[in-house]
């Protein structure tokens, strides 16, 4: 029989799934033995509360309130807290004591990771999280390793599996935004208060995280352009498959060189319009799925289980074996790499479409309105599609639009789709039109990505 060097894990916290990371740490310890090259020791389990209910029956007496003291007797340290502080200052301590760190902190990462990559770095210390992005998609390395000789340019990614799980139900049932939200927090896909999902906080650190990774350069969570999903309606998700699209909230990590000529990187989160034919909108339910395009690979896409226990947890025991290895053969932690230190150029300065759709007068000269404002601000139109929302047809002839609003006057709808321009001069457009005489109002506004 293999005799093992022994290696003592601390974990720090018991939810979801810490409780499942400690259950294979236990049920799969000879496995993860020889996969690893050295003994993987629970040495104990730090809570808040010794007597809250958990989701696995683990021994009792490894449970402890104390984290310091375990963190001081590990050789390493798995974080599964969340939150910023106290798992700030529990891992700075591990590291500071030489251990090696697993998290799946995504909050963390994204608000204080510059300080403890460099602390990791100092003490020759090793950071993981590969669960901090997409759950059990295998992400980070990928990023980090294997793509490490390539340029990546562009990252479009479904990080959220709440906001998923709405946007596709909404898309299969027609149901409004309200009533699969009820649905995802009775199936247990969205938290008792959904804000971070929905709002997209969530994602805009997992975006922060990707690209500060993807391009070498660190990326705050503060940098990340970050809109949600509770403004979609049923009628804007209709009108987008009968256009041949879907919906999706996507963080979007690009390389882009704006309009000065200035090389940069454009980080953000907001929902998009997304072609049918496109991988990502394939991806269902609460999946969730990374699609990047590099120089020399192409496109490459991850797709998986974003959240969930066990799911997770595989993520947790790929980054434990990794570090065990790392033990066992010895020598400092890899550094991360921001040696581009690009600057994060702002959402005024990308370049991308719009779909707009207006509800306007039915009037002699609308078209010709709307086509000024278009041109004033040097956006092209790409495509227009009316139908008819009264008995009356719109006359889309080339005369001066009557002004004011006459509320009993017959209406249109008219969907525009741009070219691709500078957001600056999209958003300004938006703006003229909406002080347009002949435009009742601006009914939706989303940005096409994906072509």
């Amino acid at each position: 029989m293999i005799e093992y060097r022994n290696l003592r894990v601390a974990l720090l916290g018991a939810g979801s799934v810490g409780a499942q990371v400690a259950r294979l740490l236990l049920e799969h310890a000879d496995e993860l033995a020889a996969r690893s090259g050295a003994g993987l020791e629970l040495v104990g389990i730090a809570v808040r509360d010794l007597d809250a209910e958990r989701d696995v029956e683990l021994p009792k007496e490894l449970f402890t309130t104390d984290a310091e003291a375990l963190i001081l007797g590990a050789d390493i340290v798995i974080e599964l807290m969340g939150g910023l502080e106290p798992a700030r200052s529990y891992i700075l301590k591990a590291l500071e004591s030489g251990a090696d760190v697993i998290t799946a902190n995504k909050a963390l990462l994204a608000t204080h990771g510059p300080e403890l990559f460099e602390l990791a770095e100092q003490v020759g210390a090793q950071l993981y999280y590969e669960a901090a992005v997409g759950g059990a998609i295998p992400i980070i390395r990928p990023l980090r390793d294997s793509l490490a000789g390539d340029r990546v340019d562009r990252i479009l990614g479904i990080v959220n599996g709440t906001t998923n799980y709405i946007l596709d139900s909404m898309h299969s049932t027609g149901a409004s935004f309200e009533q699969a939200l009820a649905v995802a927090t009775e199936l247990g896909y969205a938290e008792a208060d959904p804000t971070a999902d929905i709002e997209g906080y969530d994602a805009a650190q997992k975006a922060a995280i990707l690209a500060s990774l993807a391009f070498h350069t660190r990326v705050a969570v503060g940098d990340v352009h970050r809109e949600g999903i509770t403004s979609i309606t049923a009628e804007q998700i209709a009108a987008a498959t009968k256009a041949g699209y879907v919906i999706k909230l996507l963080a979007i990590c690009e390389r882009i060189t704006d309009a000065a000529g200035d090389e940069g990187v454009s980080v953000r989160v907001h929902p998009a319009l997304v072609p049918v034919d496109h991988p990502l909108a394939a991806v269902h339910g609460a999946n969730n799925a990374v699609f990047l395009h590099s120089l020399a690979a192409g496109d490459l896409m991850f797709y998986g289980a974003g959240a969930g226990g066990v799911q997770t947890a595989s993520a947790v025991l790929g980054d434990v074996v990794s570090a065990a290895r790392r033990h066992v053969v010895g020598g400092p932690g890899v550094a991360e790499s921001a040696h581009a230190d690009l600057a994060v150029l702002p959402i005024e300065r990308v370049h991308t479409r719009y779909q707009i759709t207006l509800t306007v007068e039915d009037q002699p000269g609308v078209l010709a309105a709307i086509a000024t404002e278009f041109s004033r601000h040097g956006v092209s139109v790409e495509a227009v599609e009316q139908s008819i929302q009264s008995h009356t047809a719109v006359q889309l002839t080339e005369v001066e639009p009557a002004g004011g609003h006459d509320e009993d006057a017959a209406t249109a709808t008219l969907v525009v789709v741009t070219h691709r321009a500078q957001e600056a001069d999209l958003a300004a457009t938006v703006a003229a039109l909406e002080a347009t005489p002949v435009v009742r109002s601006v009914a939706s506004v989303l940005r096409v990505e994906g072509l």
